[in-house]
C-alpha cells in the first residue's frame, strides 16, 4: 500500500492537500473530505517538494490585501495593495510558476475562471477590473474574496517547487525509508527462509535454494516496486486469506486463447512439413536395403526384426487365426457362392455345400498355420537362417522395385500431395472453427453440471 502511495503521491498531490473530490474537473465543483488529514507537510520533503516562491509570494500579497479591505476604511486606502496584486497576476500568466510542476493546465484553469468572473476576454483585464475601484465600488468585498478564495487561491497554492538530485532526476528519498523499513526485513525473511530449505535439504546449493524462494526476489528490487504485488499475492494465497485460483484461470484462459490457435499451426506445420521432407528424400532405396538382418544388427548384436518375426509369427499364426475360424468359414462360403455365380451358366452352389467346403479349407490353413507356428516357436538355426535370407531378399526386391519405373518419385509426390491437402484443411478448419469454439467445448467438458442436469456423456 505504501509502494502505491508512494507512485500516486506526486500525481494526486493536489488532492492530498486540498482534499476535496472533483467530480467534474472542468466545473469549480468540489466535494470536500474533511476526515482526511493533510500530510503534504510530511511527504513532500520525501519527493524533495518545496513550496513554490512565486506562487507563495502571490498568496502572502492576497493574505495583506484581504486583511487590508476588511478593515473599516475599505478599498480606499489599499490601492497600493490591489495595484501589486494585479501586478502579481500578471506575472504569474506570464511565466506560468505551474509547467515545473507538470501541471500547465491549472494556469488555464485559473484564466478561465477570471475571465467567466469580469466577463472579459484577456485574464490579466480581468485581474484589473475585479481589483478596480469601480468594481469593488458595487461589489461587497465579502463576496469578491469568496470567489478568490474557493475558486482561485486554492489552485495556485498546488504550485510547487522539486529540486532535482546529481543525476538530473526529481528528488526522491522513498529508498532511503524502503531500504531501512521494508526491504532489511524482506531480506532477512529470505535469508531464514533459505537457512531452513538448506537444513531440510543439505546438499541444496546456496544458488538453488535461493531460486527455489525466487517469486520474494522483487521484493528486494529498489527500482519496479510494484512486482512486489506478485509475491504478496502468493503469500496471501498459500496462507489462505485470499482466493486467487478464479483469477489464475481466468487469466490462464486468456493467455491459452492467444496462444493455442499459432502454437496448433506451428505443430502442424513442423510435424507435416518435416514429414514431407522424408518423403522427398531419393535416399528411400538405400534406407531400406539397410533394413537387411547384416546391416541391421544393433550394439549388442540381436537382428531385431528376425527375432519380432519369431514373436509374431507362433503368436499370429497360433492363437489369433484359430479364433478367427467362424468368420472366416463364412467369408470364404460367401466368395465360393459368387464365384460359382460368375460361371458360365450361372449355377448356384447349395449354401451347405459351400458351408461344408468353406470349413474343410479353413480346417486346412488352420492346421497348416498351427503347425507353422508350432514350427517357429523352435529355436531352429536353419529357420532363422531362412527367415534372414527372406527377408534380405523382401528388402532387396522392394529397393530395386522403387529404382526402376519411377514408383519411387511418383509414391514421393503423391504422397506429399496428400499431406499438403491434409495440411491446407486442417490448418482451414482450425482457423474457421475458432480458438473460442474450442475454448468452450474445454468449457463444457471440464465444467461440473448444474443441478438437476445429468452430466455429459463422454465421446
Amino acid at each position: 500500500m505504501w509502494v502505491v502511495f508512494d507512485l500516486t503521491y506526486v500525481p494526486l498531490r493536489t488532492f492530498w492537500l486540498q482534499r476535496n473530490l472533483m467530480p467534474l474537473p472542468s466545473l469549480p465543483l468540489a466535494v470536500p473530505l474533511p476526515l482526511l488529514p493533510d500530510i503534504t507537510p510530511l511527504y513532500d520533503p520525501v519527493k524533495g517538494i518545496e513550496p513554490h516562491r512565486e506562487t507563495q509570494a502571490y498568496l502572502a500579497a492576497f493574505q495583506q490585501l484581504d486583511r487590508a479591505l476588511l478593515q473599516p476604511q475599505g478599498a480606499a486606502s489599499t490601492a497600493q495593495l490591489r495595484r501589486r496584486q494585479v501586478e502579481l497576476t500578471v506575472q504569474m500568466i506570464n511565466e506560468n510558476p505551474f509547467a515545473a510542476s507538470g501541471n500547465a493546465g491549472t494556469l488555464e484553469k485559473i484564466k478561465n475562471r477570471l475571465r467567466q468572473r469580469a466577463g472579459q476576454d484577456s485574464a490579466k483585464r480581468s485581474a484589473q477590473l475585479l481589483l478596480s475601484d469601480p468594481w469593488l465600488a458595487g461589489r461587497p468585498w465579502q463576496q469578491e474574496r469568496r470567489f478568490w478564495q474557493q475558486q482561485v487561491l486554492p489552485l495556485v497554492a498546488t504550485s510547487y517547487w522539486r529540486s532535482i538530485d546529481e543525476n538530473g532526476r526529481p528528488t526522491n528519498h522513498f529508498w532511503r525509508f524502503d531500504l531501512l523499513l521494508f526491504q532489511s526485513v524482506f531480506a532477512l525473511d529470505i535469508l531464514l527462509r533459505v537457512l531452513r530449505l538448506r537444513r531440510r535439504f543439505p546438499g541444496l546449493s546456496w544458488r538453488d535454494a535461493l531460486l527455489r524462494r525466487w517469486i520474494d526476489l522483487p521484493l528486494l528490487l529498489p527500482f519496479w516496486r510494484l512486482l512486489r504485488l506478485a509475491p504478496v499475492v502468493e503469500r496471501l494465497s498459500s496462507t489462505g486469506l485470499i482466493n486467487v485460483e478464479p483469477l489464475r484461470a481466468a487469466v490462464s484462459r486468456a493467455v491459452v486463447s492467444l496462444l493455442a490457435l499459432e502454437l496448433f499451426e506451428v505443430l502442424a506445420l513442423q510435424l507435416v512439413d518435416g514429414t514431407q521432407s522424408l518423403l522427398r528424400s531419393p535416399q528411400w532405396p538405400g534406407w531400406i536395403r539397410s533394413l537387411r538382418s547384416h546391416q541391421s544388427v544393433s550394439l549388442n548384436d540381436e537382428r531385431e526384426v528376425v527375432e519380432l518375426l519369431r514373436l509374431w509369427g507362433p503368436m499370429v499364426l497360433g492363437q489369433v487365426a484359430p479364433r478367427l475360424s467362424p468368420e472366416l468359414q463364412s467369408l470364404l462360403g460367401h466368395a465360393l457362392q459368387q464365384s460359382m455365380r460368375d460361371l458360365p451358366g450361372g449355377a448356384i452352389l447349395p449354401p451347405g455345400l459351400s458351408s461344408q467346403l468353406a470349413r474343410g479349407v479353413v480346417d486346412r490353413l488352420l492346421a497348416l498355420s498351427r503347425s507353422t507356428a508350432d514350427r517357429l516357436a523352435q529355436r531352429d538355426n536353419r529357420q532363422v537362417e531362412l527367415l534372414q535370407r527372406f527377408g534380405d531378399r523382401f528388402w532387396d526386391e522392394l529397393a530395386l522395385a522403387l529404382e526402376q519405373g519411377g514408383t519411387l518419385e511418383r509414391s514421393q509426390q503423391l504422397l506429399c500431395t496428400l499431406l499438403q491437402e491434409i495440411k491446407l484443411t486442417y490448418l482451414a478448419q482450425v482457423n474457421r472453427a475458432g480458438i473460442d469454439a474450442l475454448m468452450d467445448e474445454l468449457d463444457e467438458l471440464t465444467s461440473p453440471p448444474g443441478p438437476g442436469q445429468p452430466a455429459t456423456p463422454p465421446a
